[in-house]
């Protein structure tokens, strides 16, 4: 499952009450298979939909692979294809509506992102991606308690080993802090101290203040703050490698903008510079998805 954190601040984690995701809209990847290189595996991908176009899963596959790459706008045309395919397929739906918000550049829930989760509630109550969407929809319209609820109940509904539910929790206690809705206790109740993993747990998060300041920043611009965060932690982790949570924040916000190369890099850095905390270092990256 892709990440589907709404991560601008991405040092601190998710907080949905920033809306849009770890990524802006990025330059579409090539769209003809001839033009990109025959090592890449995406230019496999599109072989594959050329040859056979047909098949639902090699377009799922293919826009799966645009959205890594942040190549929305190509990620939106390729799962509508596999949608209208096998239009049963409430996954398919929900990744086409998460395509949808990631690439739309002002409305952080465009109405044909949120008429897709709609599509895949209905024909799986259960899906978790458009779950966590609807209850995104809640927040923006400013219904934080009734969104709160929904991701609760979707945590518990939330395999104990699922890469993303300690970033379903980050959002619950980010939303929460915005906005004085105490969580402590219902997030035990759903069990999640026992789930959080310990890797990071203790690296800060937004101030109220910082995700009040973050939100009122142009979608335009949300992107090139987020990046330059990054950056500046990289930098200082290269001057000061001997910092394992450092290292796992630097993984963590590379992840979330959708960086899979440079977290895997940081990664190999982090193993590199402390090797001593490779156990450490490696758990908090899987959870990320990162190896």
């Amino acid at each position: 499952m892709a990440l589907w954190a709404a991560a601008l601040l991405a040092l601190a984690a998710i907080a949905v009450a920033l809306t849009k995701g770890h990524a802006d809209r990025q330059p579409d990847a090539p769209a003809a298979a001839a033009s990109a290189n025959a090592t890449d595996p995406l230019a496999e991908l599109q072989r594959r939909v050329a040859q056979n176009p047909g098949d639902s899963d090699a377009w799922r596959e293919l826009g799966e692979a645009q959205f890594a790459r942040g190549a929305f706008a190509d990620a939106i045309r390729a799962l509508e294809m596999a949608a209208q395919i096998s239009p049963k397929q409430a996954t398919l739906w929900s990744a086409l509506g998460e395509s949808r918000v990631m690439a739309s550049e002002h409305d952080p829930m465009p109405g044909e992102a949120l008429a897709d989760f709609h599509r895949a509630q209905a024909i799986d109550p259960s899906d978790p991606r458009s779950r966590y969407f609807l209850a995104v929809k809640q927040d923006l319209d400013g219904d934080h308690k009734g969104a709160i609820t929904g991701w609760l109940a979707l945590l518990k509904a939330t395999p104990a080993d699922a890469s993303w539910r300690s970033d379903l929790i980050r959002t619950i206690e980010q939303v929460g802090k915005i906005n004085h809705i105490a969580v402590a206790e219902r997030l035990a109740e759903a069990g999640a101290t026992a789930s959080v993993p310990t890797a990071g747990k203790n690296l800060p998060g937004p101030s109220p203040q910082d995700l009040t300041a973050a939100a009122a920043i142009p979608p335009s611009q949300q992107r090139q703050m987020a990046e330059g965060m990054v950056e500046r932690l990289d930098a200082r982790l290269k001057a000061q490698p001997k910092d394992p949570d450092g290292w796992i924040m630097l993984i963590r916000s590379r992840a979330y903008l959708g960086q899979a190369d440079k977290a895997a890099a940081a990664l190999g850095a982090a193993l590199e510079a402390n090797p001593g905390e490779a156990e450490h270092l490696r758990a908090a990256s899987a959870a990320l998805g990162v190896r």
